[in-house]
């Protein structure tokens, strides 16, 4: 289990998440991150570590073209290369006729999209979402902190800490990235 944050704030997402690695029976904080950067997209990533392992290593973005929306891009390209990324990489399954992937968060051109285990794209109105384990958690610490004036390291840092407190399956170490949205830099840091 995992817990996944992410915030849009003044043309940057930046997502966190943390390290634990964990079962029914036993929690192992790892050292591979659940967050970091595939070219000039961040992912945050739940669900399975060889589906991290494949979008981290494997999964080669397509191109974005400059007459599609970044919802069609999304849905289209983007997502038909991630399903065959997990097809290739063993990762995809199917149940009842029908493909399941993973959960993930994507930092895209100064947005914030959730993808869920049946390849939908979600955008969500407000600038944070929050995915697994301790997701409610971290979404009202997100709440809660939307008008204090924090800054997005520091909410995200909450937002994690609280579900690390309130839920069995979450655990620091936390790692965030942030992406630009003008000039596709990312930086890296632990939170």
């Amino acid at each position: 289990m995992t817990c996944i944050v992410g915030i849009v704030h003044e043309g940057r997402v930046h997502i966190a998440g943390d390290s634990a690695g964990s079962s029914d029976y036993q929690i192992t904080i790892r050292r591979d991150p659940k967050v970091f950067r595939n070219g000039n997209v961040i992912f945050g990533c739940t669900t399975s570590y060889r589906m991290i392992q494949l979008l981290r290593y494997a999964f080669v973005p397509p191109p974005y073209s400059p007459g599609d929306t970044l919802e069609k891009y999304l849905v289209t390209a983007f997502i038909n290369a991630v399903r065959q990324c997990f097809k290739e990489g063993g990762f995809a399954t199917k149940e009842d006729e029908k493909e399941i992937g993973g959960n993930f968060l994507v930092g895209i051109q100064g947005r914030l999209f959730c993808i869920e285990s049946d390849y939908q794209v979600e955008e969500a109105i407000d600038n944070y979402t929050a995915v697994r384990s301790g997701c409610e958690v971290a979404v009202g610490a997100l709440f809660a902190t939307r008008c204090l004036n924090l800054s997005p390291l520091h909410r995200l840092e909450l937002a994690l800490q609280a579900a690390a407190h309130h839920t069995p399956n979450v655990r620091a170490p936390f790692i965030l990235e942030t992406l630009d949205r003008l000039l596709c830099t990312p930086t890296a840091s632990p939170v």
